[in-house]
């Protein structure tokens, strides 16, 4: 099977989607050839059966711009892939959909959120077959829809009994409303520990004026690679989870997959095992062949 893959990054160093390089790379085992289109491309290592193409995000490319080139891309590479794998946003799907759905390739959706929108419900139309990480991450009903797990670089987030944990507690996420790092840092204060926030994201001025307020004791690391994440997960004394996604967070399962105790009050999202991505893109890469 030749697969085309389409996601927002492809750069080892991004602090929000680092993770999916290892991604391509586990694809580029299952099948013979891989392209792959990004809004944006940057550092990266990937089998010799991989070729990645950016739409310019990185450059400054306007919206517009990435779009006709999307499509350009698309179309002139047709007869290079025989499916497609979306990775997160719906507009990929709508976006290409009509044209693979013409040209008859199979397309697999990835989305985990707890938002349904119009994109979401158009999207899941074009959609052949949709995946995701738990029944709390999807929810429009639709009959498309296959529940495999999260998939977790286990080579990287592993025990490491050697490093020395500290008293601090850590938070882990971008910036966003829907995080809610004001609560991490509330529990933070009242438990009387440092807190250390990785993530970047457009609520940092008002996260750094709510802890000043609060005179809570906070770090904030910014945007961090797998690497640098992976050294905090194994440094935190706890990790205080508060997002409000609604989906099944693979910050939960980081932290299981280093030993890091979690405060969390999302319960049931305790029930899941950290899956290998190894085991994880076996599952989509079949579910592009059906």
């Amino acid at each position: 099977m030749k697969l085309l893959i389409v996601t927002q990054a492809v750069d080892s160093n991004h602090s929000n989607l680092g993770f999916f390089v290892r991604w391509i790379e586990e694809f580029a085992v299952c099948t013979d050839e891989v392209l792959v289109v990004a809004n944006e491309v940057g550092s990266y290592n990937l089998p010799s059966n991989v070729t990645v193409l950016s739409l310019g995000k990185e450059h400054g490319s306007s919206r517009l711009a990435r779009y006709v080139k999307f499509l350009s891309l698309i179309i002139w590479f047709s007869r290079s892939y025989d499916a497609v794998f979306c990775h997160m946003n719906p507009e990929y799907v709508i976006a290409g959909g009509w044209w693979w759905r013409l040209t008859g390739k199979r397309i697999v959706f990835w989305y985990m959120h707890k938002s349904v929108t119009y994109r979401l419900r158009l999207a899941e139309k074009l959609a052949h077959a949709i995946a995701t990480a738990s029944p709390e991450s999807f929810r429009l009903p639709t009959t498309k829809l296959n529940i495999v797990g999260h998939g977790i670089n286990t080579d990287l987030f592993h025990p490491e009994p050697d490093v020395p944990r500290g008293t601090h507690a850590l938070s882990v996420g971008r910036l966003t409303k829907s995080k809610r790092h004001d609560k991490a840092i509330d529990r933070a204060a009242e438990l009387g520990l440092e807190l250390r926030i990785a993530g970047e994201g457009p609520e940092r001025d008002t996260l750094e004026q709510y802890a000043h307020k609060k005179g809570a004791r906070v770090v904030f690391l910014g945007g961090l690679t797998q690497n640098e994440l992976r050294d905090e997960y194994l440094r935190a004394g706890l990790l205080i989870h508060t997002s409000e996604t609604g989906s099944l967070d693979k910050v939960l399962l980081e932290a299981v997959a280093t030993g890091t105790p979690i405060e969390t009050e999302y319960s049931v999202y305790m029930q899941y095992a950290p899956q290998s991505y190894k085991v994880l893109i076996p599952k989509l890469s079949a579910l592009c062949r059906k």
